[in-house]
């Protein structure tokens, strides 16, 4: 495309196309060195930034993309994950700072899905794998090129969290009790020797998880940082897995806090997600209470606490699009380039459902009035939230006169843990009860046209998109799946272990043990009772939502003539190039004013 097409492109393209990057990550001795995300080829990929020269490098180069690196403490090296077109399963790869040939960072291990690194002031570094015939894997890598020493094994899922700063404690998180939404805690020598354990499952009566949040970055330091739920919601304290101490922290924020340290670890950078909003605050331990740190409203996707003191942090609002802001006052990293053109503000809508009070995010066109066509963009996860942050997709459906409604169904993050845990066995028809009571609060209210209502996501919204289309026929005059479940027996059998893993969690067992269960959540059950016109969009290198099992409900839809359209493309769990997720949303508007009216699309 060229610049003058470039300019002449509608806004819910440039929103797509305009320059962004993420948080820049950096080395922990080495400050300067950076490494950050970014679209500006029209390809997501990995980029160094050498802050005190100004320099700026692309470091991976890939056709479908890359976003998974990580810098060495020293900054002398960026490991990268590669896969092949997006199917998630490859090896590291390790690539000089300042530029040079690539070479495998661990050749001695096969191809695998990735399961947590670490990498110690050394050169040692600690390589989780999984795989569908082993489960996961751990492994030590003494120094680059060396022969990797195998240090874990369990069916189960697992990971590798962080490793101490003299590099002999490795934290692992691990689901060997069957929990796949509820980590336990190990914490091992380098020779895969037990140091400490902690598990707030207790044999299973509990539904308690742990996460790790890092060890203190300071020499001689055995502190861990770790999350915990036992108060109803996510929150940090302080383990000592040498000494044995527990320290609880006094911070008393509703909703879910995280925390990461300070780099003297002197005190926590705590981030709190509050009703789809974030903030962030600083605590020392030992002090009464956190102190906060100012940040716009909005969401916080990401921040960091640089040596200086001062904090970076990844910002936007739905309303105007991602910087990377410093607590100093400054935009520490402005890619070149035309700008993202702001959409509109989100509104709160708290509706009452059968579990209890729902919150939706609500934005409408800026001009006009109700009722509009509305589209309920349904997130994926499941546990995931939608939060008060810029998203292209969402404003363009707004550019072409829809409201968006976007549900925080039973099962999402940020609400506290009962919230989360509600999503068992009856799986998806409990998001779709809340989701149902929203889509009843939109049109009685006078936002959303009765006729014209379209259910929509991807992943796992995708999948509720096609199950909701089969078990609320009348409900919705249009459904918009990406990347869905669709058959979930055969999703079961095909994806990756660790959503295996997740699926006994939530289902309370595999296709076999509990065959009723699989059947009352799966779209192929309801698929004939579909009636509304279904788009469907597909990676066929998809590991998370595997193409054989869409390709299972699509031929159903095709035995008896439903209107329905797919789109199969070149690459995994979604798509990391600009121009593919343009084409996408463009397939889905065409397909969505073709059906419901409304005129065209705009740029098409």
């Amino acid at each position: 495309m060229t610049t003058t097409d470039a300019a002449a492109a509608p806004d819910w393209e440039k929103r797509f196309r305009a320059p962004r990057v993420s948080l820049p990550d950096w080395a922990e001795d080495a400050p300067d060195r950076s490494l950050f995300v970014s679209n500006a080829t029209g390809t997501y990929e990995l980029y160094a930034w050498d802050r005190a020269s100004g320099r700026q490098r692309q470091v991976t180069d890939r056709p479908n993309g890359t976003t998974d690196g990580v810098l060495t403490p020293d900054g002398e090296a960026v490991w990268w994950f590669s896969d092949t077109d997006g199917d998630e399963f490859g090896v590291w790869m390790r690539q000089p700072f300042g530029g040079g040939e690539d070479e495998p960072a661990a050749p001695g291990l096969a191809p695998s899905y990735p399961a947590g690194l670490a990498i110690g002031r050394d050169g040692s570094a600690v390589i989780g794998r999984s795989t569908d015939e082993d489960g996961t894997t751990v492994h030590l890598v003494r120094a680059p090129g060396a022969e990797p020493v195998e240090i874990y094994r369990h069916r189960e899922s697992a990971g590798v969290g962080d490793l101490s700063h003299d590099g002999t404690l490795i934290a692992l998180e691990h689901t060997e009790h069957g929990d796949a939404m509820h980590s336990a805690l190990r914490v091992v020598r380098p020779d895969g020797s037990t140091v400490a354990e902690l598990d707030d499952t207790e044999g299973g009566t509990k539904e308690l998880g742990l996460s790790v949040l890092g060890f203190a970055p300071v020499a001689g330091d055995t502190r861990l940082l770790v999350g915990h739920q036992r108060r109803g919601r996510w929150e940090p304290m302080i383990w000592d897995p040498v000494a044995g101490t527990e320290t609880p922290l006094p911070i008393d924020l509703p909703g879910d806090v995280g925390a990461e340290w300070y780099p003297d670890g002197s005190a926590l950078l705590v981030e709190h997600e509050f009703e789809a909003r974030s903030e962030l605050w600083r605590y020392e331990p030992g002090a009464a209470a956190p102190v906060r740190v100012e940040t716009p409203a909005g969401t916080v996707s990401g921040a960091t606490a640089r040596p200086d003191g001062t904090v970076e942090y990844l910002w936007s609002s739905a309303a105007q699009p991602p910087v990377v802001r410093s607590t100093s006052g400054a935009v520490v990293l402005d890619p070149p380039g035309a700008k993202a053109p702001p959409s509109v503000a989100v509104e709160d809508a708290w509706v009452e459902g059968p579990g209890g009070r729902i919150h939706a995010l609500v934005q409408k066109p800026a001009t006009g009035e109700g009722p509009f066509p509305t589209i309920f963009e349904i997130h994926g996860g499941p546990t995931w939230h939608d939060s008060d942050a810029f998203a292209s997709g969402p404003a363009a459906w707004v550019d072409h006169g829809f409201a968006v409604v976007r549900v925080n169904y039973r099962g999402s993050t940020g609400y506290g843990r009962a919230w989360t845990d509600a999503l068992k066995h009856r799986v998806g028809l409990i998001e779709l009860e809340d989701i149902a009571a929203v889509r009843e609060w939109s049109v009685k209210s006078g936002l959303a046209d009765p006729e014209r209502l379209v259910l929509a996501g991807g992943s796992w919204g995708g999948y509720l998109t096609l199950l909701g289309l089969g078990t609320q026929p009348d409900a919705w005059a249009l459904g918009l799946a990406a990347v869905p479940v669709a058959d979930y027996v055969t999703a079961y059998h095909d994806e990756m272990e660790a959503l295996k893993a997740m699926d006994r969690t939530l289902l309370g067992g595999t296709p076999e043990e509990v065959p009723e269960r699989f059947e009352a959540s799966s779209p192929l059950t309801y698929v004939d009772a579909v009636r509304a016109p279904v788009y469907i969009s597909a990676g066929v290198n998809d590991p998370r939502c595997p193409i054989r099992q869409v390709e299972n409900y699509v031929d159903r839809l095709a035995a008896r003539g439903a209107v329905h359209e797919v789109y199969r493309y070149d690459a995994g769990h979604g798509s990391l190039v600009v121009e593919e997720r343009i084409k996408q949303v463009r397939l889905e508007l065409e397909f969505a004013l073709k059906h419901l009216g409304g005129g065209a699309v705009q740029g098409a």
